[in-house]
Order: C-alpha cells, then sequence, then structure tokens
C-alpha cells in the first residue's frame, strides 16, 4: 500500500482546507483510513479516522465540529475538510491506513503505512 497526501498550504485564522490521501490498493473500501498530525516538538497526534466496513467515523476532541473526514471508494481516496482552522492547527498532517479496524483507532502505532506529511500552516 502506497499514500500519496496533498493540499496542504497557508491559510489564515478562520479559514478552510482540504486535504486529500490517494491510496494504492485494490481493497481500499474495506480499509480504514486516518488522519494524524505532528506540530514542531511534539508527538504525531490522532485527528480523524474512517472505518472501512461500517463507515462510522472518529476525530478527535480538538478538531470535533470543525474538520470532516470522508472518502471516495471508486477514487481510492480519503478527503480531510478542515474548516474555522486555527493557529494551533498548524502541522505536518499524515494519512495513514490499515487493513482492520483497531479500537485504538488514536493510537499511531496500530497504523501500518504512512504518507509524506503535507504542511498546513495558519497564521493568526
Amino acid at each position: 500500500v502506497q499514500l500519496q497526501a496533498s493540499g496542504g498550504g497557508w491559510v489564515q485564522a478562520g479559514g478552510s482546507l482540504r486535504l486529500s490521501c490517494a491510496a494504492s490498493v485494490r481493497t481500499f473500501s474495506a480499509y480504514t483510513m486516518g488522519w494524524f498530525r505532528q506540530a514542531p516538538g511534539k508527538e504525531r497526534e490522532f485527528v480523524a479516522v474512517a472505518r472501512g466496513s461500517s463507515g462510522m467515523k472518529y476525530y478527535a476532541d480538538s478538531v470535533k465540529g470543525r474538520f470532516t473526514i470522508s472518502r471516495d471508494n471508486a477514487k481510492n481516496t480519503v478527503y480531510l475538510q478542515m474548516s474555522s482552522l486555527k493557529p494551533e492547527d498548524t502541522a505536518v498532517y499524515y494519512c495513514t491506513a490499515r487493513p482492520i479496524f483497531n479500537v485504538q483507532y488514536w493510537n499511531q502505532w496500530h497504523y501500518d503505512v504512512w504518507g509524506q506529511g503535507t504542511q498546513v500552516t495558519v497564521s493568526s
């Protein structure tokens, strides 16, 4: 599995961005797809995840109500729509995948594959 993330950039606080992550895998619809982020000097943290089978989605409290994860199984792509962005959202955003959902979906160590990361910078 290979993941290619895109869509990062610079935006003012209150603005919006949409990240995309294209996956090269035949059974994309079954995969759990997620987004994590890492700010300078901080550990990588969970942002959102979308299960493949049930379609259930989970979010970090810090982004709930502002970010939306979605997936287009026909395009093998997962998206992260980010709205009402804050300076504290500034980070490198990584997409990730695993073939089977894990209840510890917030734990980065349970994911098998990572994209290259895309920088999101939110200015105040």
